[in-house]
């Protein structure tokens, strides 16, 4: 199955085949892109968790090529751990230690070999996410 990959990540005459995993960051406090929050991709196998991915957010508050490119993608169960902390401290947004949002994990499934998009909506004391597109 041919995929449409989001214009941010296309090539001139590319063609994608199979899934691939993409996030990005809105500081919902601020009305902006995150940008500069590190983000660790695992693979989730039972009780097992597997770092098989790092990216760090650009100025539009994305990271430059799919977490997941399609030829690492396999179905299942991931978790994206976003390191909200040190951008919620570089932002004067904090408040006092121990921080209320430090480490923000997101566990998901994917379960079929297509485009998924998992952003993450953050503000000091509280976020949200949705499956997007």
């Amino acid at each position: 199955m041919a995929l449409t990959i989001p214009r941010a990540f296309q090539k001139k005459g590319a063609t994608f085949m199979g899934g691939f995993l993409t996030t990005h960051v809105l500081d919902t406090a601020r009305g902006l892109p995150a940008a500069g929050i590190e983000i660790v991709l695992y693979r989730i196998t039972g009780d097992a968790r597997e770092e098989i991915a790092t990216a760090v957010t650009n100025a539009d508050g994305r990271t430059d090529t799919p977490i997941l490119p399609a030829d690492a993608f396999a179905t299942g169960t991931y978790e994206l751990v976003f390191f909200a902390g040190s951008y919620l401290r570089a932002t004067g947004q904090a408040g006092a230690e121990p921080l209320f949002l430090d480490q923000v994990p997101i566990r998901f499934g994917m379960s079929e070999e297509t485009h998924y998009h998992v952003p993450l909506l953050l503000s000091p004391y509280g976020y949200s996410t949705y499956r997007g597109s």
